[in-house]
């Protein structure tokens, strides 16, 4: 929590906090844990929307919107090896 605190001081606050990834899409708990201590930077969370992995959760009054953006790990990872192992079409195609 410490660098994404520092992150919104050095960018003068936030418009968006973004989670991703496999617990950061799945797990409310962790997102709500994170989310607790942050109402000074304008989050509040929508608690039911975030209990069922909506895409936004923040609630409306939030100051700053709070999504959830679906990734594909197993893809990136894929197409990082192909690129480092010189297949860049194989990894275009992916």
């Amino acid at each position: 929590m410490v660098k994404l605190i520092a992150f919104a001081a050095a960018l003068g606050g936030l418009d968006t906090l973004v989670f991703a990834g496999g617990i950061g899409e799945n797990s409310p708990t962790v997102r709500t844990r994170i989310c607790d201590g942050l109402g000074f930077l304008g989050i509040e969370l929508e608690e039911k929307r975030n209990a069922v992995n909506e895409g936004v959760i923040s609630a409306a009054s939030s100051r700053v919107a709070v999504r959830i953006i679906p990734t594909n790990e197993e893809q990136m990872i894929a197409k990082s090896v192909c690129r480092l192992l010189g297949f860049g079409g194989i990894a275009s195609a992916i």
